[in-house]
């Protein structure tokens, strides 16, 4: 096992890298799929305390945090110092990828095994990734590009967009944050998207083939879809219906936010 403290810019290259860990505080991070050997470049660095690195040839693992900056550990960095950070790593897109910030803002691209991220309040782009995805942030915006695979949303006022999206499978959490997906569904696609006070955009292709469910307390819904059409009494209000075949399934669920379906119509 070999060790590194980094405490001015720097760059360094590893072995082969099965398993990355990286957390870092302010600043910018981007974690990136090559075919070259795994790399850190340390651009810039602020901080009182040194950066570890640490890295398993034999575990095939890479590590890159603060000591005392932990999983669990990460909200409460918001009240004390921003050790500022800008560093890219690279490494095998088949490399399972485990990433957090407290406010900076990061990159995660190109990746096909597993991926996890977690942000307090910086912003996270996936661009690219499949597999296995899930993201989790407080208050931080995450945006998917071009995602195919699973991916599992979960935070309390953040937003979610996923741009060209054709999952398996997308789970979406959020209290107050706003959900906006431009989807092409898989035959077995399955979709739930749910909400408390936070608005639900979905566009779907004319031709899509998915069954639809969209339910809401309070808030206002909306169909560009004929065959969806709205129904409900007093304290509830839904939309159902069968696009297509119907072989894909995409539920939204809101207690007071509003619920918006539209069609994206062929080019």
């Amino acid at each position: 096992m070999r060790q590194w403290t980094i405490e001015s810019p720097e760059q360094l290259t590893f072995g082969h890298v099965d398993a990355l860990d990286v957390r870092i505080v302010a600043g910018r991070l981007a974690v990136l799929a090559s075919d070259g050997p795994p790399a850190l470049e340390v651009a810039e660095f602020d901080s009182a305390s040194p950066l570890l690195v640490t890295y398993d040839e034999d575990a095939r693992r890479l590590s890159v945090t603060y000591k005392d900056l932990t999983w669990d550990g990460m909200l409460g960095w918001l009240r004390r110092d921003r050790r500022r950070t800008v560093a890219t790593l690279t490494v095998p897109r088949r490399c399972a990828v485990n990433a957090g910030v407290v406010s900076a803002s990061a990159v995660v691209a190109g990746f096909e095994a597993s991926t996890q991220v977690k942000s307090v309040s910086g912003e996270i782009v996936l661009d690219g990734v499949s597999g296995e995805v899930s993201a989790t942030t407080a208050s931080g915006a995450v945006e998917s590009r071009a995602m195919e695979g699973d991916l599992s949303f979960k935070s309390v006022s953040g937003d979610l967009t996923v741009a060209d999206g054709l999952p398996r499978r997308l789970r979406a959490n959020t209290v107050s944050g706003r959900i906006t997906a431009d989807l092409a569904l898989k035959p077995t696609g399955y979709v739930t998207l749910n909400t408390v006070s936070g608005s639900i955009l979905v566009r779907l292709p004319e031709n899509a083939a998915t069954d639809v469910t969209i339910r809401s307390t309070s808030g206002r819904l909306v169909s560009a879809f004929e065959e969806v059409s709205q129904t409900g009494g007093p304290g509830a209000r839904s939309m159902s219906g069968r696009l297509g075949g119907g072989m894909a399934s995409l539920s939204a669920t809101t207690v007071s936010g509003e619920v918006t379906l539209l069609k994206r119509e062929k080019q």
